[in-house]
């Protein structure tokens, strides 16, 4: 039995979990809010400048917008023709 159960250890995982010490929590005043002590992940820069990738996604947005537009006209008509009717202030 010893055999098959794996050796496993603790990891503190940024963003995810940290083992907290007593110190450290009596220090936040006992407050047990997770993001007092798990902190953030690191993310990856993608090392796109800020106002292209901001650039891009905006214009994704407004496409998507668009999009919604259309499909909100053809879902109110299919319900009319249904017999129901959707007003939007």
């Amino acid at each position: 039995m010893r055999n098959r159960i794996s050796i496993w250890t603790w990891q503190n995982v940024p963003g995810f979990c940290k083992s907290a010490t007593l110190d450290g929590i009596r220090s936040h005043g006992y407050v047990l809010t997770p993001g007092r002590y798990v902190g953030t992940e690191e993310v990856e820069d993608a090392g796109e400048p800020f106002e292209e990738r901001m650039a891009r996604l905006t214009a994704g947005l407004a496409e998507q917008f668009k999009e919604s537009e259309e499909l909100q006209k053809k879902i109110r008509a299919n319900l009319e023709e249904l017999g129901f009717n959707i007003d939007v202030d």
